[in-house]
C-alpha cells in the first residue's frame, strides 16, 4: 500500500484529502506545518507528499528544500496562490505537480496516481553506472559525481538528466520532455524546461557541454564514445 503525507495547516483540508486518499487505497498521515513534516519524513518513509505552501512555523517551499536533503520523495504542492511565479519557483525546486486551491479532491487523487506512476517507472533507467569523461552517473542509486565529487540534484533534475542520457544523441523537443518527464503540460511551458536545464548545467560544471541547445527545437545529450578508450 502506497503511503502519502498530507501537510496543511487547515484541519478540514487535511481531513478531506485523507478521506479521499484512503478511499482510493492509500495509507495517509497528516502534518499541520512544515517543521512537523520534516520530523515525520526523518522517521518514516513516504511514497509521496502533498504540501501546502502557506503554513506557520515553516512554509512549504522551505520544507521541501529541507526534505530533499533527507530523502527523494515526489511532491505535489498546494496553494491558494495561482501566480505563475509560485508555480515556476516550485518546479525549479523539483516538485512534481502544483495544484491551486480550491481544488477537486478527485482530481488531486488522480494527479497523485499520475505522479506515483511516473516515479515508480524507475525501471526505465538501467541499473548501471555510466561515465562521460569526469561525469559519473549511477542510475540505480540516483546519484551523480563530477570529477569524483558527489553532486546533489532535485528529483526532477535527476529525471531530466537520466532521460536525456538514455536518449543520448537524439534531438528532444521541449514538448517531448514535458510529456515524458512531467507527464502533462497544463502548467509546463518552455520556461519550465529551460529553467531545469539551466540549473542542471550549473550542477554539471565542465560537463555541461554535453547538454546541447538545439535552437527552435529543444535539447540533446551529445556524447560520442571515444573508441580509443575501449
Amino acid at each position: 500500500m502506497k503511503k502519502i503525507l498530507i501537510v496543511d495547516d487547515e484541519d478540514g483540508i487535511r481531513e478531506v484529502i485523507k478521506e479521499y486518499a484512503e478511499f482510493s487505497g492509500f495509507e495517509a498521515e497528516e502534518a499541520a506545518d512544515g517543521m512537523s513534516a520534516i520530523g515525520m519524513v526523518k522517521l518514516n518513509d513516504y511514497d509521496l507528499i502533498i504540501m501546502d505552501i502557506m503554513m506557520p512555523k515553516l512554509d512549504g517551499f522551505s520544507a521541501v528544500k529541507e526534505i530533499q536533503k533527507i530523502k527523494d520523495i515526489p511532491v505535489i504542492m498546494l496553494s491558494a496562490r495561482g501566480e505563475e511565479y509560485d508555480k515556476l519557483f516550485g518546479f525549479e525546486l523539483g516538485i512534481d505537480d502544483y495544484v491551486v486551491k480550491p481544488f477537486s479532491p478527485k482530481e488531486l487523487i488522480a494527479r497523485v496516481n499520475a505522479v506515483l506512476s511516473r516515479s515508480s517507472g524507475g525501471d526505465r533507467y538501467k541499473p548501471t553506472i555510466e561515465k562521460f569523461e569526469g561525469l559519473e552517473v549511477n542510475f540505480e542509486a540516483r546519484s551523480i559525481s563530477v570529477d569524483g565529487k558527489r553532486v546533489n540534484l532535485t528529483p526532477k533534475e535527476y529525471d531530466l538528466l537520466f532521460y536525456m542520457i538514455q536518449n543520448r544523441n537524439i534531438a528532444l523537443s521541449r514538448d517531448r520532455l514535458l510529456s515524458d518527464i512531467w507527464g502533462y503540460d497544463f502548467f509546463g511551458d518552455d520556461r519550465t524546461i529551460d529553467t531545469h536545464v539551466k540549473n542542471l548545467r550549473n550542477c554539471l560544471g565542465p560537463y555541461r557541454k554535453f547538454i546541447v541547445t538545439l535552437r527552435g527545437v529543444g535539447y540533446k545529450f551529445d556524447y560520442e564514445e571515444d573508441s580509443s578508450e575501449s
